[in-house]
């Protein structure tokens, strides 16, 4: 049994990291001479924490939250602000736009308001009767619409979406106001600012900018390493000024140049895009990605939203046949309004794991990866609410906050085709290893690639790979400062191949605190071959139990306590952490390769099992009432030629 008492005291304390000259002085083995450790810590000093560098723990936030300020929120009824969304994330309880009392189980360490840029506050203003937009007939009419509430305000919403996807007339003039914008724009920055506590909690500055050209999401969320001083010089870039990632790009590059700020883009999970998020050819002109394309878009698009409300966007069924998690909270009916139904063909171009394979390729073409993507998770909720707990799910709109009929009724109705509630994801939260929490240090870790996806639960995980790793690395009192020593963290490059080696990770997850143990650590492999094929596999490196893999190389389930009808599970299986060195037995010192983690929690109930017991109603057969929790790390890179 891989679990090590003294891991909890390092992870857990959120120590994980230890004294930088002490990890260097280390035998070929990676373990401390008792000698040489008893000298050091006394040259040092007694504390083996005092001076290290590295990011001691996983901060864990939310960097795509919605408020009233967007057009589509307030339309489907949110009445909660910028400023009650930070106070909710600190901790606090708010009544929510449905009444209801909400808390979080604990504080988020960030959080980011990300409205749309698109009609940004014009929505509240036209609510609100302002005069100068009453003048405009179809503006007038939203106003009674939007006063008049439940289905007749959600249907401004599908009027906006289908005039932004091209499938009606153009948006009335009006909307475009620069006046109203600015002023909602450093309204919010301004709340960011308020509730900004450095080493507390961080509140970050960004927009969301949501191309829907023909009903294909090619959204991004935008965050600023910046404050006021410099995110007050500009406007959020709008997709009604152009709904080409090109453009949003050079929009950032001439706000970077402009302030000398800093700023990256995170595209939204994909699969609402019917392949066209990372695509091979590009969407505009049908031309091959260029080498300019390419690199820009690395360096401004460090980080891909691989989770979140709106389905699992790591791999699909279809694409990881030989998977058994594959199959995993999805969202695959067609694009956001369900104008084009879903092909198999798209969803190469949509998922993490097949567009890190096709990152391969085009690096191998162009010399450079334009899908070089770290991976974190955020909620995209629409209720400025960022509670994504099993047990304390508040949905993704309003009309999706708890009630008895939330699961059987409609997320969104798009003329004859619907999707129905229960198929919304309690997902997700981004976690970054920081070295402490500020603006400053969250944006460079994220830009660094040092982070990781949670579809909810706060599990630490980390991962580091090497060359020289061994099995008593795992048996260190500190594995993460053998790991900064010995390795490359999570979003890290290997350095070439030493002649003979193959690579070597050290790997380490705790558990949620209040949450469910953990099932197994996984480690997702893509490589070409050269012949330029791509391929991938899953190993399974740490689990709890003795279970043995079978003759297929599966590793057996690892059982199953939840009681479905009373919303309940036990943490009699499984194990509060893991920890183990893995070799790779398949490398190839001749194939690009990429290397992340997959950590699973033991099943446990789903957020529709919660509502059947709380409401005491009976769901439909088809309704998922249990869920096998999980995390994703960003990859570890390694190209042959350095």
């Amino acid at each position: 049994m891989r679990v090590l008492m003294y891991l909890a005291a390092v992870l857990a304390a959120t120590t994980a990291l230890g004294n930088s000259v002490l990890a260097q002085e280390t035998t070929d083995k990676g373990t401390i001479d008792p000698q040489m450790a008893d000298t050091l810590f006394r040259k040092q000093g007694y504390s083996p924490y005092a001076g290290n560098t590295f990011p001691m723990r996983p901060l864990f936030g939310d960097t795509h939250l919605h408020t009233s300020q967007s057009f589509d929120a307030i339309a489907f009824g949110n009445f909660i602000g910028p400023e009650e969304a930070y106070r909710f994330a600190r901790g606090e309880e708010v009544t929510t736009s449905t009444g209801q009392r909400a808390r979080l189980s604990r504080p988020l360490d960030f959080l980011m308001v990300a409205d749309h840029a698109e009609n940004m506050g014009t929505m509240g203003e036209i609510k609100a009767g302002n005069l100068v937009l009453m003048e405009d007939p179809q503006l007038k009419r939203w106003n009674q619409m939007l006063n008049a509430g439940g289905q007749e305000a959600m249907n401004v919403y599908y009027e906006i979406v289908a005039s932004i996807g091209g499938t009606s007339g153009p948006l009335p003039q009006a909307l475009s106001s620069d006046e109203i914008t600015r002023s909602v724009w450093h309204k919010n920055i301004q709340a960011a600012e308020d509730n900004y506590k450095p080493g507390t909690f961080t509140a970050l500055i960004g927009y969301e900018w949501s191309s829907n050209t023909g009903g294909n999401n090619l959204h991004r969320v935008v965050v600023f390493r910046d404050g006021a001083a410099k995110t007050e010089q500009i406007l959020p870039f709008s997709s009604l000024e152009s709904d080409k990632p090109e453009d949003l790009w050079k929009a950032l590059q001439n706000y970077e140049a402009k302030t000398g700020g800093s700023v990256l883009a995170i595209p939204h999970n994909g699969n609402l895009s019917n392949g066209l998020m990372y695509p091979l050819v590009n969407p505009v002109g049908g031309q091959p990605i260029t080498s300019e394309y390419a690199r820009t878009r690395a360096s401004l698009e460090p980080l891909m939203e691989v989770v979140q409300t709106k389905g699992d966007g790591e791999t699909h069924p279809t694409l990881s046949p030989n998977d058994e998690f594959a199959n995993f909270e999805r969202w695959d009916k067609g694009n956001l309004d369900l104008s084009v139904d879903k092909t198999p063909e798209m969803l190469e171009f949509e998922y993490a794991r097949s567009a890190l394979k096709n990152g391969l390729k085009l690096e191998a073409e162009l010399g450079v990866n334009p899908y070089k993507y770290g991976m974190i998770a955020s909620t995209d909720a629409h209720n400025s609410l960022p509670a994504v707990e099993e047990n304390n799910f508040f949905g993704k709109f309003p009309h999706t906050e708890p009630r008895a009929d939330r699961a059987t009724d409609a997320l969104g109705k798009f003329g004859e085709k619907s999707i129905a509630g229960w198929e919304t994801v309690s997902s997700g939260y981004a976690a970054v290893w920081a070295t402490e929490n500020t603006r400053e240090a969250i944006f460079d870790a994220m830009e660094r690639k040092e982070v990781y996806a949670t579809t909810g639960p706060r599990m630490l995980v980390r991962l580091f790979g090497g060359w020289d790793f061994v099995a008593d690395d795992a048996n260190t009192r500190i594995p993460a400062a053998v790991g900064y020593t010995k390795g490359v963290p999570m979003g890290g490059d290997l350095p070439p191949a030493p002649a003979g080696k193959s690579p070597t990770f050290l790997v380490a997850t705790l558990k949620d605190p209040i949450g469910a143990n953990l099932d197994r650590y996984q480690i997702v492999k893509g490589w070409m071959d050269a012949a330029g094929e791509l391929h991938e596999k899953v190993y399974d490196v740490a689990w709890s139990g003795d279970r043995k893999p079978g003759a297929d190389g599966k590793l057996p389930a690892v059982g199953n306590t939840v009681d479905i009808a009373n919303a309940t599970w036990t943490n009699t299986i499984g194990e509060p952490e893991l920890v183990a060195v893995w070799t790779d037995p398949d490398f190839d010192p001749a194939a690009r390769a990429f290397y992340y983690a997959r950590v699973l929690e033991i099943p446990t109930p789903r957020w529709t099992a919660y509502d059947a017991k709380y409401f005491g109603v009976t769901m439909p057969p088809e309704v998922p009432m249990t869920i096998q929790e999980r995390a994703y790390t960003s990859p570890i890179w390694y190209n042959p030629a350095g």
